[in-house]
């Protein structure tokens, strides 16, 4: 049986070149001593949570930013929102796992308001769920390649199993590619990055359902 405890023990286990596990691997420049254990501990009180909560639906974007999950984690959640998830999910004080100033992301930003302003929870997940960078350069974000997916795979399989979500939203063209063939309902939205932010909250404002008029329809403006 999977449960939140077996699923990120599993997940620290992965390693790969080129890649940062934050489960696993601690940061030499930015993180505490014990970082990968908080982020081991921040992510497990999020799926217990999710299931405790009987949360349906998984957000899924494509690889995790080195701004936000590598540092907090939780996919798609940078230093930040860390009190955001830990309310939306009722799951008990997420931790910091760095040291130094809180770092935010653009696109944590404009997920977190999404979903604060939706204010229901959701599963975030990343179709590679670990930081790939670039070699030589550990703090950028590069695409993973079709290999580190297939490796990765089946923690995606996993999670949908212990979820049983009845509906994915795929965050980015990529992303909902990689998701094709998923045997659950995805729902594709424009990533907000790169000039996309009011198409993904539109995205969103349809999938769920919201009005033009309700507070949902809030724009956090970012300097994309």
């Amino acid at each position: 049986m999977i449960t939140p405890h077996s699923f990120t023990a599993a997940l620290a286990e992965l390693e790969l070149p080129n890649v940062f596990n934050p489960y696993r691997e601690c940061c030499a420049t930015h993180d505490r001593v014990d970082a990968a254990h908080i982020r081991r501990g921040n992510f497990e009180r999020c799926l217990e949570a999710a299931l405790e909560a009987h949360v349906d639906t998984i957000w899924i974007a494509r690889d995790l930013g080195y701004r936000g999950g590598r540092r907090t984690g939780v996919p798609l959640t940078d230093e930040v929102h860390l009190n955001d998830a830990s309310r939306l999910l009722r799951g008990g004080r997420l931790e910091k796992a760095t040291t130094g100033p809180v770092v935010a992301e653009r696109t944590a930003a404009v997920v977190w308001n999404m979903l604060s302003t939706i204010d229901e929870p959701a599963v975030l997940w990343n179709v590679f769920p670990l930081h790939p960078y670039e070699a030589g350069d550990p703090f950028s974000n590069r695409c993973h390649t079709r290999k580190e997916r297939d490796i990765a795979w089946p923690f995606l399989t996993a999670l949908i199993a212990m979820i049983k979500p009845r509906r994915i939203v795929a965050i980015g063209r990529d992303a909902g590619l990689a998701l094709d063939g998923i045997n659950v309902p995805v729902s594709t939205v424009r990533h907000p990055s790169y000039g996309g932010q009011a198409d993904f909250i539109s995205g969103l404002r349809k999938i769920y359902g919201l009005t033009a008029t309700s507070r949902q329809g809030t724009t956090l403006e970012l300097p994309f």
